[in-house]
């Protein structure tokens, strides 16, 4: 079956794609047995014993580079590990976010939403998630912001909370071998409350809940939020904040326009907080 499935795969790819001439004639649809071991770095002996099923060990490495070779997708490279009896190493997904994921949170105009790894760097952001965040400094990293950052005390209400929350999210996502890892709570570390969480081993996932913040510009807000699993790529997570109709969604409205009104205050000066000025909607 995995000489079969490379068989296949290898009548996709089209020459042109894979940076190969293509104005020879060809017997064989797509790459020749020859071109998909140079692509991959292996001998076409190797390649042809695979597809042959003379050779049944691939190692996850050569797994890797046939993936490549072959423009496979993540759900088709993961196959082809099931194939090879091999465990596919995911480890941490490239820190890049696909243009159609930042257009589709870009395009949630009422709703802050944001893309994370599992070491919980903040890789993309909407234009509201980018003023929910505002008063960090930067808003880079949720561990960093609720261990390092002094904004974090005043954000949010139920600090508590969040830090345990978060430390319990970055052990169930992280690698715990990452050397970045290990180069984080080194970091975070200087805060005895991070200590003390890590070292007590719980392990919680992220997936819905209620949040609470009290933002400098609109004051305190409740918002509901999912996680959901990027498939495309392994180890990123998609967070979106919805309010629930009432006084946290005008409060989420006034946000959206929030900063273009700080913007606007003469150079030098301290904005006064839109919720104390009659602006926004009286909180209970």
């Amino acid at each position: 079956m995995l000489g079969e499935f490379l068989k296949a795969h290898r009548a996709r790819v089209n020459p042109q794609d894979a940076g190969l001439p293509s104005h020879t004639q060809r017997k064989v649809k797509g790459l020749r047995r020859e071109e998909v071991a140079v692509l991959a770095g292996v001998s076409a002996d190797y390649y042809a014993r695979l597809e042959q099923g003379r050779e049944t060990n691939p190692s996850a490495q050569v797994l890797d580079a046939l993936s490549r070779a072959l423009r496979l997708d993540t759900d088709a490279r993961a196959h082809l590990h099931r194939l090879a009896g091999v465990v596919a190493d995911e480890g941490h997904a490239p820190d890049v976010v696909s243009p159609e994921l930042r257009q589709l949170i870009s395009g949630l105009h009422d709703m802050p939403a944001f893309v994370m790894n599992s070491l919980l760097d903040i890789l993309a952001t909407n234009a509201l998630a980018e003023a929910l965040y505002e008063p960090f400094t930067p808003a880079d990293n949720a561990a960093r912001m609720t261990f390092l950052d002094p904004a974090a005390a005043s954000f949010y209400p139920r600090w508590n909370w969040v830090a345990q929350s978060t430390v319990a999210h970055l052990r169930q996502t992280a690698d715990p071998k990452s050397q970045r890892l290990k180069q984080m709570v080194e970091a975070l570390n200087e805060s005895p409350v991070f200590r003390e969480l890590w070292e007590q081993h719980e392990v919680r996932g992220k997936t819905q809940d209620a949040k609470e913040f009290v933002h400098p510009a609109v004051g305190p807000l409740k918002l509901n939020y999912h996680a959901l699993d990027v498939r495309e790529a392994p180890g990123q997570y998609l967070v979106i904040y919805q309010a629930e109709a009432g006084p946290n969604a005008d409060a989420l409205k006034l946000l959206a326009t929030s900063r273009a009104t700080r913007a606007a205050a003469s150079p030098g000066t301290t904005p006064v907080p839109l919720w104390l000025t009659g602006t926004a909607t009286s909180r209970p």
